[in-house]
């Protein structure tokens, strides 16, 4: 059992971040087979006895498939007005799958500001620790409905990421749509080689190729490593998954070694 499973399997607080590319399909709607399949993990690990809160990501593209238009995707406005529509085909998405489990969910939405602010952030907490207490999963996104760049995060990594810190989380794990760190892009590179644990994020970026993002995504490599420098200097590790593997965090707290795993210094 490699130091990713150990973390997993030991960590209590436990802050996780699905990407677009993993929830959404082909024609931009939530995929609901992959959101039932995270939220029965979800749901796995807390009865195990774990807190678990989620960063969601996809609202811009679900908005886009729920009217079946992207053609003024440019335009921020429009922009914001598809991430209003999203945000609601998404919160139904994992409302429905965290109810056959019994469990609820609630969505916060939130900006720079609300992090950067003393006392907004104490809200935050207490927020977030209700919601917790009450059995209730947090859903949180940034309110890209009303945010301009002033007040943006830009990612939902960063946000990921600042939530964990915020909450003092014991692991913040990153679903995205490739199995982990690579030395360098393994769409366009076949010998591509896997990085199961790296101790080191500024040696790492200096050696690897951390190019390209996806269209619809704002974040690529970088604002991973980023993310896992963030919550390092807080003592909290960082845990990069394939969501789009089924039951992938059931198999790891099994033993089995996925993704990559970014530790604390």
């Amino acid at each position: 059992m490699g130091k990713a499973n150990e973390i997993l399997r030991s960590g209590r607080k436990i802050v996780l971040k699905i990407g677009s590319n993993v929830l959404t399909g082909v024609d931009g709607r939530p995929d609901a087979e992959i959101i039932a399949n995270i939220a029965d993990q979800v749901s796995n690990l807390i009865e195990g006895g774990k807190q678990m809160i989620l960063v969601s990501s996809g609202a811009e593209i679900s908005g886009a498939g729920a009217i079946g238009r992207w053609n003024r995707h440019g335009d921020i406005n429009y922009k914001q007005a598809l991430c209003a529509i999203g945000q609601v085909e998404l919160m139904l998405a994992y409302k429905k799958s965290f109810a056959k489990r019994g469990i609820s969910v609630g969505q916060m939405l939130l900006t720079r500001d609300n992090f950067s602010d003393n006392n907004s952030s104490l809200h935050i907490r207490n927020t977030l620790f209700t919601l917790l207490d009450e059995k209730v999963i947090p859903i949180i996104n940034e309110n890209d409905s009303v945010s301009v760049e002033e007040m943006s995060i830009g990612d939902n990594d960063a946000l990921a990421a600042l939530t964990a810190n915020l909450w003092n989380a014991d692991l913040l794990i990153l679903m995205s749509d490739i199995d982990g760190v690579y030395d360098k892009s393994p769409k366009d590179n076949a010998g591509a080689t896997l990085i199961r644990e790296v101790d080191d994020t500024e040696r790492l970026e200096r050696e690897i190729d951390v190019t390209g993002k996806s269209p619809f995504g704002t974040g690529g490599m970088v604002t991973k490593i980023e993310a896992a420098k963030s919550v390092g200097r807080f003592g909290t590790p960082l845990l990069l998954v394939n969501g789009k593997k089924t039951g992938i965090l059931d198999h790891m707290i099994d033993g089995a070694e996925e993704g990559t795993i970014f530790l604390s210094r």
